[in-house]
């Protein structure tokens, strides 16, 4: 195989490994670790925010739950009703801050 064949190929194989170097970001990577202060701001950004959606997600789900128990109590069915409703007058109690 002649040396300009060659040449030729490990060219295109270098351009391709470069392009999928870039592909993967990999200087950026670098540059973010060569710097801790941005990388702990980052983390600590992404950390807040996701504390929050938590939070937020806890919240809606609790309420949900709550809503749905509330509507099984105002159904009277006698064992079930009579549990949900005090299970409903717990979690209000608790919720202004008083001792059930």
């Amino acid at each position: 195989m002649p040396v300009e064949t060659r040449l030729r190929r490990l060219d295109q194989q270098l351009e391709r490994i470069a392009s999928d170097m870039e592909k993967t970001k990999m200087a950026e990577y670098v540059d973010l670790l060569n710097r801790p202060m941005s990388l702990i701001w980052r983390n600590l950004l992404a950390g807040t925010a996701r504390g929050v959606g938590i939070a937020i997600g806890f919240t809606f789900f609790a309420a949900t739950i709550l809503y749905f128990l509330q509507i099984l109590g105002a159904l009277n069915i006698p064992i079930i009703g009579d549990y949900i409703a005090d299970i409903v007058r717990i979690v209000q109690i608790q919720l202004e801050g008083k001792a059930y």
